[in-house]
């Protein structure tokens, strides 16, 4: 299951100033955490046994106490209850304090181009990243299952992004498929059930993006746009293509490609060290998908929208002084070889 709603869904900004791993949960996020454990004792049997595993950050544990202290706390077995931390479940590393918001948004973008899977966070993780960690969780999982003393359910207090990826390791899923998955909510069970084979039957309908736009199209369909004094009205259920088209995100700063004279201003190199940008480029043609309703704050981020037709900028892009980039020295070797190759 995905945490309660925290400090960081409600205000993004947080980030900034506190570490992700410390952020705590909103008063909304405890009451969801209380109703979870509800949840649980009602799914319990009275003889089943429980184990818990979760990730160490703040709202996890906070979750995992919410559970604890809900009507679960009167199971006849309550006191067999094991409680474990593992950091292998984490949230997916988002590199350390967040910048401003507007550069924030511009990385959702760049990341949604790219590809969420394989996408990295600057001086944070990809979801492969992430995969790879899990990976070793999974098979850790398996050994314990071997116990004889094993509880009989097991429940993981984790995130969105990484519910995505356990249920892609476990179950074998494509790279296209993880990238067409929704988020979870928060403190939504996904159910998986032991079968008689020894495998896991996934009971849990998952939500992808495909499914949310072809819902969305036959909402359309069947209700027509409105029409008020000769004019059609905007129709929210369309689902349209991102304003921002396409736009290229490698590169340098200020479009730059190397399509110079052989003459690099120096002001121009500063301004890519402290954007912390490279000077590769890629083109994509893809685009932002449509807004999650489930308030997530990682992990269906491409609601967010600062580009404007054409790829320009409907808001001032800041960036901050964060390093990156190419040391100086590799820098002028690219502006010797680039005056070289006009020779």
């Amino acid at each position: 299951m995905r945490h309660a709603q925290s400090v960081g869904n409600a205000n993004r900004t947080i980030h900034q100033t506190v570490p992700d791993h410390r952020v705590p949960l909103t008063a909304h996020g405890q009451s969801q955490a209380l109703a979870a454990g509800d949840k649980l004792a009602s799914l319990l049997l009275p003889t089943d046994t429980l184990q818990i595993i979760t990730s160490p950050y703040t709202r996890t544990r906070e979750t995992t106490q919410g559970i604890l202290s809900s009507s679960l706390q009167h199971h006849p077995n309550a006191s067999t209850i094991r409680v474990y931390e593992e950091p292998r479940i984490r949230e997916q590393d988002f590199g350390n304090f967040q910048p401003c918001q507007t550069e924030m948004t511009r990385m959702w973008h760049e990341r949604a181009a790219y590809g969420h899977f394989f996408y990295r966070i600057p001086h944070g993780e990809s979801a492969a990243d992430a995969y790879d960690r899990v990976s070793g969780f999974n098979e850790s999982l398996w050994r314990q299952f071997a116990e004889e003393d094993f509880p009989s359910v097991l429940v993981l207090v984790t995130h969105g992004l990484m519910t995505r990826i356990f249920l892609m390791k476990w179950y074998h899923y494509s790279v296209e498929y993880f990238e067409d998955l929704r988020n979870v909510e928060h403190c939504e069970f996904i159910m998986m059930k032991k079968q008689e084979s020894g495998k896991y039957d996934l009971q849990t309908e998952l939500r992808t993006w495909s499914g949310y736009k072809r819902e969305q199209e036959e909402l359309r369909y069947k209700c027509p746009p409105v029409r008020l004094n000769g004019k059609i009205q905007h129709d929210f259920r369309t689902f349209k293509t991102p304003p921002w088209g396409e736009k290229k995100y490698g590169g340098c700063v200020k479009g730059c490609n190397h399509e110079f004279d052989g003459v690099l201003p120096m002001g121009t190199s500063h301004e890519v060290m402290q954007a912390g940008r490279d000077f590769g480029g890629s083109r994509s043609g893809a685009t932002s998908r449509a807004p999650s309703s489930d308030g997530s704050n990682a992990s269906d981020d491409e609601d967010l929208d600062v580009m404007g037709p054409g790829g320009t900028n409907s808001a001032a892009v800041t960036t901050t002084a964060s390093g990156g980039g190419y040391p100086e020295d590799v820098i002028e070797r690219l502006k010797q070889e680039a005056v070289m190759s006009q020779i």
